[in-house]
């Protein structure tokens, strides 16, 4: 692993130079203006969409990949946790706790460097409205249609509406919605396997069973109806203390990969450009948020899945944001750039990196 300087005052920021990546990457800011950045789309024009939780905004960087110094535009304020951005060709989808809007023809409003109000229209405002895992990373299938996750609206429970713990499917034409698959406690974060089509999601273990139990999930639904095991059943083989006795006559999906307890793994992608050194081509890169209850700090990291024979092979990719039990950084998401780059926002400092592969440095 090599240490690596980014252009960037320390003192402002927390040291970025303490990042660490494997050899012959390198990390900049692209801004650190966009207060609790979380997760990201990018349109074809090079516009970078950025939701964000508490913060109730919206925003838009025009020419975020080559702009010497982009600016951050708000879109939106004043919405509820709208962490989830997606886009349909020029259309932007923002997802709240029980909505999904629609910003039709974006561009045109970034484009006018955002001085008339952005307008939306309500796809549907007929989701759940529980708050605790409220918040929503959304996506648009190989289908079209657009994938909306519900958190279960709790640390364990069984709740009467199936939506709850559940990825859903949304025409996003109707805001009509079925369930795709079950039994998944939160998911801030999945993508599609280039090559099989298969979904990746990740799923955050519930909480006060112990620093090491149950471990974070990342789950692959090969099609619709699956089950994934919550509340019943935590990783591949751990019964929950409250229900695992009472389980229903279902055949559970274990997880293909289990990350550290409370890591608290969210956004992931997939990489396919040629630009990073051949085994890092397909791998898939997982944001790992930190852990806010755990006896030691875990996570705040990048974290990256390459395959050797089909086979997962797990790893750090970037470290360096927790120092000790202080962490100064939380990386929220992950984007495969079509530069070739790799994109990861961060919440903490409200900034997004940009991470290359410079094998002359």
């Amino acid at each position: 692993m090599s240490l690596l300087l980014a252009a960037l005052t320390p003192s402002a920021f927390g040291d970025l130079s303490k990042l660490r990546l494997p050899e012959g990457f390198s990390i900049r800011i692209l801004t650190a203006e966009a207060p609790e950045a979380r997760q990201m789309a990018l349109s074809a024009e090079g516009t970078l969409f950025i939701g964000t939780r508490r913060q109730g905004d919206v925003y838009a960087i025009a020419n975020a990949l080559t702009a010497r110094s982009p600016k951050v535009l708000t879109l939106a304020s004043g919405l509820k946790l709208p962490n989830g951005v997606a886009l349909d060709g020029i259309d932007l989808y923002v997802a709240e706790v029980n909505r999904v809007l629609r910003f039709p023809s974006i561009q045109a409003w970034v484009d006018a460097d955002g001085k008339s109000r952005a307008r939306y229209e309500v796809v549907t405002d007929q989701l759940p409205d529980k708050t605790h895992h409220g918040w929503k990373y959304v996506k648009f299938g190989p289908d079209g249609q657009l994938y909306v996750p519900v958190g279960a609206p709790c640390n364990i429970c069984l709740s009467e509406d199936p939506r709850f713990a559940a990825l859903l499917r949304m025409d996003p034409k109707t805001g009509g919605t079925t369930i795709y698959a079950s039994g998944i406690r939160n998911t801030v974060g999945f993508a599609w396997h280039p090559a099989t089509g298969e979904l990746w999601f990740s799923d955050n273990g519930r909480d006060l069973m112990g620093d090491d139990v149950p471990p974070e999930e990342i789950n692959v639904a090969s099609r619709p109806g699956q089950h994934f095991g919550y509340p019943f059943l935590h990783g591949s083989d751990i019964l929950d203390p409250r229900f695992g006795n009472n389980a229903p006559d279902l055949e559970f999906t274990s997880p293909r990969l289990q990350i550290q307890a409370h890591a608290a793994a969210l956004g992931l992608d997939f990489h396919t450009h040629d630009q990073f050194p051949p085994r890092y081509r397909g791998a898939l890169f997982i944001a790992e948020h930190g852990s806010w209850n755990r006896s030691a700090k875990v996570g705040y990291q990048v974290s990256v899945v390459t395959f050797e024979d089909g086979e997962p092979r797990y790893a750090p990719f970037i470290t360096g944001w927790l120092e000790g039990e202080r962490q100064w950084g939380r990386p929220v998401d992950v984007l495969a750039a079509p530069d070739g780059s790799l994109l990861v926002s961060d919440d903490q400092q409200g900034a997004i990196y940009q991470v290359t592969w410079n094998p002359s440095r």
